[in-house]
């Protein structure tokens, strides 16, 4: 299938390749939660987008179960059989530029989010193996977390699009030391990444690879520091006709290493989780100007020190305007 109108592609995708981490109930690290929201980048994730304003909205919805007796430190206490749901709403205010920098194109983002978030677990206990505080302890919050700057450069060169990028975690959040349920981390985080995009519009077919790693700060409260992370986000996908677009996307989580500090008292507690699920994206007209609407969901497996769940997203990219050279 050949795609006649690549450019109305690049457009639609201003702003959604932007989104930042963001804080939600996929445990590992710290209070089982990363600062890398695996699966924030997929298809088309290198292609470089039409210069001006936009507003991506991406909701959100995970579930992740523990199960048994595993425990996780959460909020300076110990949490055994833990479950968690999350539903959020990200707002991702972006600007890509119309002048080339470093021969390529440049884009700057801050993502912020509200949303409502519940955990549970099976006990609550005085410390690893030790004696029962709570059974059955429940807790929900409906609030805002975190601020995610970003920044990205692209490049093209025919079927092929490169891109870097640098994030940061700013702890604005709301956090509370011994809560179950959190939307802040309470530390400082940075990440840094590289992606590929093989985008053919004579075939139809694309494929796109973002791999990065995360360094945490302390968090002041509890005296925990969680270890490096390093991260794999794809997709795959072929499009249908000019405006639709499937295929799968997927994401590999590792811990690289473990976590430390005197507040570390289940130890390195190095986790890993892969993930993989169905995706369609399509594209439209508002205002006269290309959006983008994408859903994709996912389903993880070969966790570790992390429970394993499914999540969703639902993300659509509103065009605000063209930058002017």
């Amino acid at each position: 299938m050949k795609m006649k109108t690549p450019q109305l592609l690049a457009a639609a995708l201003a702003g959604v390749i932007a989104c930042a981490g963001v804080s939600r109930p996929a445990l590992a690290d710290e209070g089982g939660v990363s600062f890398w929201l695996p699966g924030q980048y997929g298809s088309l994730a290198a292609v470089p987008g039409e210069p001006g304003f936009s507003v991506p909205l991406v909701y959100y919805h995970a579930s992740a179960d523990a199960g048994g007796n595993a425990d996780f430190e959460i909020g300076g206490r110990i949490a055994a059989g833990v479950d968690a749901r999350a539903d959020l709403l990200l707002v991702v205010p972006t600007y890509t530029l119309a002048t080339p920098v470093w021969g390529g194109q440049a884009q700057v983002s801050m993502t912020g989010l509200v949303g409502h978030m519940k955990v549970s677990a099976n006990a609550m206990l005085a410390g690893p193996g030790g004696a029962v505080l709570f059974r059955n302890k429940s807790d929900s919050l409906t609030s805002g977390g975190d601020l995610y700057p970003s920044a990205s450069l692209r490049w093209n060169a025919g079927n092929h699009n490169w891109m870097t990028y640098l994030m940061a975690g700013v702890p604005v959040g709301s956090y509370q030391v011994g809560r179950l349920a959190n939307l802040g981390l309470n530390h400082w985080s940075a990440d840094a990444g590289g992606g590929y995009t093989y985008l053919n519009p004579k075939t139809g077919w694309e494929f796109s690879a973002v791999a990065g790693m995360t360094y945490n700060f302390e968090n002041p409260d509890t005296h925990y520091r969680s270890g490096i992370d390093g991260h794999l986000d794809w997709g795959a996908s072929r499009f249908l006709s000019e405006q639709v677009h499937v295929g799968l996307a997927g994401y590999f989580f590792h811990q690289l290493a473990g976590d430390s500090g005197s507040g570390a008292r289940l130890g390195d507690f190095k986790s890993r989780a892969d993930g993989i699920g169905p995706q369609i994206g399509y594209l439209f007209k508002m205002g006269g100007r290309a959006a983008y609407l994408n859903l994709k969901g996912y389903y993880e497996f070969d966790n570790k020190n992390r429970p394993a769940g499914w999540n969703i997203w639902f993300t659509l990219s509103i065009p605000l305007g063209s930058a002017k050279k």
